[in-house]
């Protein structure tokens, strides 16, 4: 690629315009392609602004695509949960509600967990009597 002189008008070509296109969607920072086209990065947002803009966002497109497709084939449980969690407001923390044999609330306890696993245990515990329960004060 030729330098551009200081003053000298730069009329991209369409090979540039697709490069650009390509390296910004690969998230290579905007200096960096000024530097690689040879041209100062100001000239590169006034007359590449769109192939900028573009590359960004059709990369974004094409990874959610395959993260989609990933996660609703049924070959990827984790593409499967992070869609969930991002799009769908999952989240890892886990409420249990406990309440006594007839079904009425069981008060002064507090269990505090960010394991769901532990916390199924306790309540086990509780439900066999075998789990000492806090006394009210």
């Amino acid at each position: 690629m030729n330098d551009v002189a200081q003053g000298e008008r730069f009329d991209p070509t369409d090979e540039q315009r697709r490069l650009v296109r390509m390296m910004a969607g690969c998230g290579i920072p905007q200096a960096d392609i000024a530097k690689y086209l040879r041209i100062d990065v100001k000239t590169l947002r006034k007359h590449l602004r769109d192939e900028i803009d573009m590359g960004s966002i059709e990369a974004t497109t094409k990874v959610a695509q395959s993260l989609f497709r990933m996660a609703t084939e049924g070959k990827n449980t984790a593409a499967a949960i992070f869609w969930m969690k991002a799009r769908a407001g999952w989240r890892e923390k886990h409420d249990i509600e406990i309440s006594g044999k007839d079904g009425s609330a069981i008060t002064g306890i507090g269990i505090v967990t960010n394991d769901p696993v532990e916390a199924s245990r306790v309540y086990q515990r509780l439900m066999r009597g075998t789990e000492d329960l806090p006394n009210e004060e």
